[in-house]
Parts: C-alpha cells; structure tokens; sequence
C-alpha cells in the first residue's frame, strides 16, 4: 500500500501537473518511500548516487567540508517539494557526489532509483524542466556564496545572518553551526560574538544568542 498519495505529491511538485504523461504516477510506482531520523547521513564527498529523493517532509542540509582546515559550509538546505540539484548533476553526469549530506529533522522521502531517474528524465520534459530550474537557483546561491566568502566581510556577515535567523530577538543555535553556515570556523564566530557581547550588541548564553543592537 503506497503511503503516499497522488494529491499529495502533486500538492508538493506542483510542476509535474502539467506532465502530457503519467509522471507522478510513474514515480509513486517506481519510487521508495522511505522516512529517515534527524543527522542521518545521506551521502559522504565521494560516494556514488544510486538514486535521488523527492523530499515530502523535512530538511536536508548539503555542505562541504575544508580537509585541511577542518571547516564546513553550507551549501544550501531542502525542504519539501524540493530534491538535491547535485544528487540530480551526478546521475546525469556519472559523477560521484561531490559534498555531504545529512538530514537536519526527520525527513519523509520518496528515493527514485538512478536507472528510472534518467528514464523519466528522457521522457517527460516537465521533469527536465522542473530540474532545470532548481539547477539554475541553486547555481546563482552557490555563486553569491562564493562572493560572500570570499569578498564579504565576516563580521558584517555575521551581523546579518543573526538578524535575519533570530525569531522575536533570539537564535537558538551552536557557534558551530554558525561556523558552518558561515564558512568559518567555531573559534572565529565565538571571538567574532564576544567581541559583538562587549559592545552591547548581542547577550550570549548557552545555545542562545538574543540580538539587543545590530
């Protein structure tokens, strides 16, 4: 019995109502249903892509790692109606996965085997499109991710990034996480927030953060 119905995949992957053909239900009948807890590893730098997953409920975050300096930074996060761009690019292509993933809440997905992924590919121009587009967006974030590391201030970084995630004036977060996201390191963010705490600017407590002046 499929746990998931076809009002419900096409409520999340609203593109795929204007198939010519089956394409949903192609992909109900092929796909994998499969419900995955929260920092479940989905993919290692490297590893081969045996499919791609449809994401019905939940995050996913996609990230890099710095070997050498032992630094993370996000690449971008999936949320539902969404699927993973590189996980798409390395089916396509051949090509092993070129970051990590893990899932950052329980994640309900649908995991469309690689083989039936380039067949559908082949066949219904919705599909394409609806890859396509996220190829585009993610690109064009990926691009100014790549600006805002390299050119951006970190300190102005920072500043932003706690007003735009703190809700009613407070963040519950990790200096790690900020690290990452940031593309920084943990130590870096922490001097970065007690300098920030001396000016009056934020209040530090454990995993807590509350903006007073930013």
């Amino acid at each position: 019995m499929l746990k998931v119905t076809m009002e419900q995949l096409l409520a999340l992957f609203s593109p795929f109502r204007k198939a010519k053909g089956p394409l949903a239900e192609e992909i109900l009948l092929s796909s994998v249903y499969k419900e995955l807890p929260a920092r479940t590893t989905l993919y290692h730098e490297g590893d081969s892509c045996q499919g791609i997953g449809f994401v019905l409920s939940g995050e996913i975050r996609v990230f890099k790692i710095g070997h050498q300096e032992d630094k993370e930074v996000t690449l971008y996060e999936i949320y539902p109606g969404e699927t993973c761009i590189l996980n798409a690019s390395c089916i396509l292509s051949g090509t092993r996965y070129p970051a990590d993933a893990m899932t950052l809440t329980d994640v309900q997905l649908l995991f469309l085997p690689a083989g039936a992924f380039l067949d559908l590919m082949a066949r219904h121009e919705e599909l394409r499109g609806y890859i396509f587009m996220f190829l585009s967006q993610r690109l064009a974030e990926i691009i100014e991710l790549l600006e805002e590391v390299t050119f951006g201030r970190l300190d102005d970084r920072l500043s932003e990034y706690l007003i735009q995630k703190a809700e009613n004036g407070v963040l519950q977060t990790t200096h790690q996480t900020i690290a990452n996201d940031l593309g920084s390191s943990r130590e870096v963010i922490s001097r970065l927030l007690k300098d920030f705490e001396r000016k009056g600017r934020v209040s530090l407590s454990r995993n807590r953060i509350q903006v007073l002046d930013l």
